[in-house]
């Protein structure tokens, strides 16, 4: 089995969700005792918080830089940024680092081919809503998308920093986030990926008011792929 190297910490609500769906998706696969081969290098977020604040995105692509690499050293084979935003400071990690990076962007649009969904509403931080390195990718798939106009994406970025990434989960931001889901699905939308791995805990993709793709669950998908991918997957123990 490979060992998967998982940037995590960003946030750390997330990277449980991270370390126990890709343990449940290899023990269900493997059977038996298997477990996944894991290496978790968990920052603290309040120094990524701060320089995301400031825009600085060179002190960012340093920061995880520097973790991919510990990762590597540390035996990791393959990496992967448990978080969205953070997937801004992909091309350096994949510059940096001689292994490969396994993309939150491509295993949604991976996942969105395979159900024939062709417009994907995207809801996550202001950066990745508004910004061209998240939906850029998922257009250079042939996946068409759409975001709130930029009041509402900066509402719901807000929600995200002030409740989402500090364990706080209200039912007023759940029916904001829903209200912003039908929007989109007037304007066209057959699908929403949630593209920050806490809206999937405030509003559970069985929930929401059109198909939603967890991003957490389809990049769970593909690192899991890609851990037993050497690995038997027939026989159980």
């Amino acid at each position: 089995m490979r060992r998967i190297g998982l940037l995590g910490g960003m946030s750390w609500h997330s990277s449980i969700e991270y370390y126990t769906k890709i343990n449940e998706a290899v023990a269900g696969q493997l059977g038996g005792h298997h477990s996944a081969r894991i290496l978790l290098d968990s920052t603290d977020f309040a120094d990524i918080r701060e320089m995301q604040v400031a825009e600085d995105w060179a002190g960012n692509d340093a920061s995880l830089v520097a973790t991919a690499q510990r990762l590597v050293d540390g035996g990791a084979e393959a990496v992967a940024i448990a978080t969205n935003l953070m997937h801004k400071c992909a091309p350096a990690i994949e510059a940096a680092v001689d292994v490969p990076l396994i993309h939150i962007v491509d295993s949604i649009a991976t996942v969105a081919k395979r159900q024939d969904y062709s417009t994907l509403a995207v809801l996550g931080t202001k950066w990745t809503m508004l910004d061209d390195f998240y939906t850029g990718r998922l257009e250079e798939q042939g996946i068409r998308t759409l975001v709130p106009d930029e009041e509402t994406c900066l509402e719901v970025d807000q929600i995200i920093f002030d409740e989402l990434t500090q364990g706080v989960f209200t039912d007023a931001s759940r029916a904001r986030y829903v209200e912003s889901m039908n929007d989109l699905k007037a304007r066209g939308a057959d699908a929403v990926a949630l593209s920050c791995t806490e809206i999937g805990l405030l509003v559970p993709p069985e929930t929401a008011p059109l198909p939603a793709l967890d991003s957490v669950d389809a990049h769970v998908a593909a690192i899991v792929e890609w851990i037993v991918a050497n690995e038997p997957v027939t026989i159980r123990h």
